[in-house]
């Protein structure tokens, strides 16, 4: 079956928490909408993509969407998906592009946008954007194509003296609750995002 115009999508809070009670929005939403959606849990695996259109739930984040199922073609899907980037693993890494950084560590994330982790403390020279790049050494690895968040992701993993290193690094952070995770973390993972 050809994909339809327009898909209605409810769209529900998933928000763990208290009970309370939140309205369903309805929106009309291309099918290149939702697949985009899609992309960021199933990646180009057409056969998962379909399987969750004919499923007709997603629970991205906490918003749950929720459509009538329906039949998607693989021809359709595929011409779809051609618009969208592959991962590149040649592609080099250009830290003047680099957006934001995650760090990694377990079950615990931290995100630090470009602009908080290289704004400069008073009389200082150095900022936590800096560090970072001094941790990672020549280049991060290649670690993918993240859909979700539109760009390509570079991984350097971290010992031991890169994780002290980034513990000592956590004062260039102005921002106290940025410190005291990174002080209390046990990361060992550096990613740097890339916008294509």
């Amino acid at each position: 079956m050809a994909l339809p115009e327009t898909v209605r999508v409810k769209l529900s809070s998933e928000d763990a928490g208290t009970i309370s009670l939140t309205p369903v929005v309805t929106e009309q939403m291309r099918p290149g909408e939702l697949v985009e959606l899609l992309l960021g849990v199933a990646g180009k695996d057409i056969g998962r993509i379909r399987e969750i259109l004919l499923a007709g739930t997603l629970v991205s984040g906490a918003t749950r969407f929720r459509w009538s199922g329906f039949e998607a073609e693989e021809e359709a899907l595929a011409e779809l998906l051609a618009g969208y980037p592959d991962a590149d693993p040649a592609r080099p890494f250009n830290a003047a592009r680099a957006t934001r950084v995650r760090l990694r560590g377990g079950r615990e994330t931290v995100e630090i946008p470009r602009e908080a982790a290289a704004r400069r403390g008073l009389l200082r020279r150095r900022t936590f954007w800096d560090a970072l790049m001094a941790l990672a050494g020549a280049a991060p690895c290649y670690g993918g194509y993240s859909y979700q968040d539109h760009a390509d992701y570079y991984i350097h993993e971290l010992d031991a003296a890169g994780r002290e290193g980034l513990r000592a690094a956590a004062h260039l952070l102005r921002y106290a609750a940025w410190r005291d995770r990174i002080h209390a973390g046990t990361f060992d993972r550096v990613e740097w995002f890339v916008p294509r």
